[in-house]
């Protein structure tokens, strides 16, 4: 036991897809018959949904501290976060509309699952739905949007209570702490759902399931590369005007330790180092800032399910129309927010982006299995969005040093 626990996670699940892979293959179609341990894995994902995104949310809009921060620092940050947000899902849905990683693919020999209804109502209705009637309903259904509206709401209460609120803001922190160990607990179960499913997978539909995986994962890898090289270097280039390979330099240690561990938490003690003793960014910008984005800013995580919800409409035959785009950008963005900074996190918020659009759920057991070497990718993007975003608003703030970049170019 001990020495399963000492191989890291990543490990174990590149381990299981190999072995799934070559299991799946030589079993055949029989490999279904251990699918239902892929089920299990895929349920307890479910499980964590709506306690996750509603924690999260809370504690992330009360990790603000004050509303007046949100003028000069916060405003500023949370506005960079949501138009890199939107700029990342819509190119995912781009990538997908594109190169179409899912289609052709022959499911007939598996059964769909549990296949959500898609929004039929108009725009006035839409709006309408999402102020929740009943919040115990909306968690009891899992509507995922209402919800979202529920826990800003409850978030922005508690900031506007000032230290009447203090106690309940740290119960809603208590809560996303805990719901993320409970969220680590159930991705030690990852090596096993993976095998299972990725034999499931292999066996059932043979290799061309295989070659639209890696189809997802080299459009994933792409998408993330466009988004670092593409919008935020540019960023850093134009609008910090400062050398993008003294901030690559500065931030490379950072999004190593986001590529390892898939953990943009994890990795917020190296990003706030690297910004403030490499990049010059003031500790009270890079702490606000890069705390903040670590827990709602989700670039990469965003561009994913724009990505992945077409490769299930895809491969299942789903006809999506620009409405529905419309509903994945913003399902999606508002996911990327709820999604904890920790391994495994995208995949638990993609139930709400397929639900949206009536994409079948059993699209996440399709993508499980390579899931990890993609969450990779996207924490790295993730921590470069967020260096990205405190550099520029320490720079329209007047609180980046250029002196630290370029003495750490010096040495």
């Amino acid at each position: 036991m001990k020495f399963w626990f000492a191989i890291p996670l990543w490990q174990r699940v590149i381990g299981a897809l190999i072995l799934g892979v070559v299991t799946g293959l030589i079993w055949g179609p029989e490999a279904e018959s251990i699918k239902w341990i892929g089920d299990f894995f895929i349920a307890s994902i479910k499980m964590l949904v709506v306690p996750l995104i509603f924690f999260s949310l809370v504690s992330g809009v009360t990790a603000i501290g004050d509303l007046r921060k949100l003028g000069a620092v916060g405003g500023r940050a949370v506005l960079l976060f949501v138009v890199t947000g939107q700029i990342a899902v819509w190119l995912g849905l781009g990538l997908g509309a594109l190169f179409l990683p899912g289609a052709g693919l022959d499911t007939s020999a598996i059964d769909m699952g549990s296949v959500p209804e898609a929004q039929t109502q108009g725009w006035r209705e839409m709006i309408l739905s999402i102020v929740p009637a009943s919040p115990v309903q909306v968690m009891a259904d899992a509507n995922v949007l209402p919800l979202i509206v529920f826990a800003l709401l409850i978030g922005i209460g508690v900031l506007m209570a000032k230290e009447e609120g203090t106690p309940l803001a740290r119960i809603f922190d208590s809560g996303a702490i805990v719901m993320q160990k409970v969220t680590i607990i159930v991705m030690e179960l990852t090596p096993f759902g993976v095998f299972a499913l990725i034999a499931w997978v292999a066996g059932t539909l043979g290799p061309d399931a295989l070659v639209a995986l890696a189809k997802l994962v080299a459009l994933n890898y792409a998408g993330c590369l466009i988004l670092i090289f593409g919008l935020y270097f540019a960023l850093i280039k134009f609008f910090v005007k400062v050398p993008v390979i003294d901030f690559v330099r500065g931030m490379v240690d950072a999004m190593a330790v986001g590529y390892s561990t898939a953990s943009s938490s994890a990795t917020l003690p190296v990003t706030l180092r690297c910004l403030e003793r490499n990049i010059g960014v003031s500790r009270s910008v890079s702490s606000f800032t890069a705390s903040l984005g670590a827990t709602i800013n989700m670039d990469g995580t965003a561009m994913y399910l724009g990505l992945a919800t077409l490769f299930g409409a895809q491969i299942f035959g789903v006809q999506l129309d620009f409405v529905d785009f419309v509903i994945i950008s913003v399902t999606a963005t508002l996911g990327s927010i709820g999604a904890a900074g920790i391994p495994g996190a995208g995949l638990i918020m993609m139930t709400l982006v397929f639900g949206s659009v009536g994409v079948p759920l059993e699209t996440i057991a399709f993508v499980a299995g390579v899931d990890r070497i993609m969450d990779m990718m996207r924490t790295t993007t993730n921590v470069t969005s967020d260096a990205t975003v405190a550099t520029m608003v320490a720079k329209m703030t007047g609180a980046l040093n250029t002196e630290e970049l370029e003495s750490a170019d010096d040495v």
